[in-house]
């Protein structure tokens, strides 16, 4: 086909996902589930209109999930509004630090004895299958600002901060792979020093910085120059400046971008707390200041205030950020439906069984000893573990970054395969176990106030 013919069906499907929304979020399959088959409709497999091989573009699919993801990061960081001292900060902490290195060891070893993969490549395998994905986890991440459901929260934090101990095992054995020399005690402490700490430590302070000071700045100029005006480029400005601050400084971009929500998100409750809104009773918990402004009828709120200029702030941010993320995650979620004809392999399947019914499950079990989280919640943070554009991110990564060879291939179509089968059987899952799941609660609440 030609640009008009694709440009046709590019809007023939979006106009069809846009009019079957209803039925998709009432239906057992997500959208990027039927982006997914979108693409293997298009492929080799069926009507061969489209060949994308994202291994051979691995520069070009680096950058395009960069941007999906630090977009979703950026996102995901600003919803989340609890107190940085909250106990559901410690369950994300938990999930993104230990159960991941549990996570990413159990798969190696899975890779190595089942896939007879070499420790280096199932190393690679496991760092690049292992974290859940902040990009497709919409349907179980926080909602808005004001969503503290602690399952939701949870696995946002966790994908919101996973890159920081899977991607330095990712480099880790990229370094044992393609390092021409043994790899000696200087390197591992470089490694250890640069890619893990400073990367952990400096990416989050450059993104929170960033993100907070922008805002208080932004919300002080608004307010001092009456500017109601839309300002949808604030968000983007906020990613690439953390992101690029972060790379710049051999920092973690990913973990920036999170933050500098997180950031944002600490300017706007500042500010708040400083100016609350009129009538608000002490007892009641200040709301979101997006949710005091309409951000399509700006004209109402003309005038100077801290508060209302900080909710338009924010609302503009998550406006502009929530459309980028679905934007950029659909189109990489029909590449990679695309792409599957050319890196399937079966033996991604058994692995992602594995995974996903054992290893991820036993890991979230060991690391949640003694929170004194309900079982059944532990049970579900360890199955609604989607895997997707990070994955993908991590595959390119590792291309751009001299691992190739047979053996490396067969690794990387396990992966695709892996991710595949993630978002097809998570996708299929997630709304009845979410939809089981507030029954329970809505049953809970009507029991407890029957009671009273």
């Amino acid at each position: 086909m030609d640009f008009i013919g694709w440009t046709a069906a590019a809007g023939g499907l979006l106009l069809l996902m846009s009019l079957a929304s209803g039925w998709i979020h009432r239906g057992p399959v997500t959208s990027f589930g039927l982006y997914l088959v979108a693409g293997i409709i298009c492929g080799p497999w069926v009507l061969d209109l489209l060949r994308i091989d994202i291994v051979k573009h691995a520069t070009v699919a680096a950058h395009i999930t960069e941007i999906a993801m630090a977009a979703s990061l950026f996102i995901t960081g600003l919803k989340l509004r609890l107190p940085l001292k909250a106990p559901d900060w410690r369950i994300g902490l938990r999930l993104a630090f230990p159960a991941m290195l549990l996570t990413v060891a159990g798969v190696a070893v899975a890779a190595h004895f089942l896939a007879q993969l070499s420790w280096p490549l199932s190393l690679a395998f496991g760092a690049i299958v292992a974290p859940t994905d902040p990009v497709l986890a919409s349907l179980i991440s926080v909602n808005d600002a004001r969503d503290d459901d602690s399952l939701r929260v949870a696995l946002s934090s966790e994908a919101g901060m996973n890159d920081g101990s899977a991607l330095p095992l990712l480099m880790l054995a990229v370094m044992l792979i393609v390092s021409e020399q043994p790899v000696s005690l200087e390197m591992f402490a470089h490694w250890a020093a640069v890619d893990v700490l400073w990367a952990l430590i400096g990416g989050i302070a450059i993104g929170f910085t960033l993100g907070r000071l922008i805002g208080v700045l932004a919300t002080h100029l608004r307010s001092a120059n009456q500017d109601i005006a839309p300002n949808d480029f604030l968000a983007l400005a906020l990613i690439a400046l953390s992101y690029a601050a972060a790379q710049a400084a051999d920092a973690s971009g990913f973990l920036a971008t999170f933050a500098a929500g997180v950031g944002l998100r600490r300017a706007e409750l500042r500010v708040v707390t400083r100016n609350p809104p009129e009538n608000q009773p002490e007892d009641d918990q200040l709301p979101p200041a997006e949710s005091l402004v309409n951000i399509h009828q700006r004209h109402l709120y003309s005038g100077p205030g801290l508060t209302k200029s900080v909710g338009l702030v924010v609302g503009d941010a998550l406006s502009f950020g929530d459309t980028i993320e679905r934007l950029l995650a659909a189109a990489m979620v029909l590449m990679l439906g695309a792409t599957l004809a050319l890196h399937w392999n079966a033996s991604g399947l058994l692995l992602a069984a594995i995974l996903f019914l054992l290893i991820r499950p036993a890991a979230v079990w060991l690391t949640t000893i003694g929170t004194g989280m309900p079982r059944v919640r532990r049970i579900l943070i360890g199955w609604l573990g989607i895997r997707g554009i990070g994955s993908i991110n991590y595959i390119a990564f590792a291309a751009m970054h001299g691992l190739s060879g047979s053996e490396a291939s067969r690794m990387m179509d396990m992966a695709f395969t892996l991710v595949v089968a993630s978002i097809v059987v998570h996708g299929i899952t997630v709304t009845p176990l979410e939809n089981r799941r507030q029954s329970r609660k809505q049953a809970q609440a009507e029991r407890q106030q029957r009671q009273q």
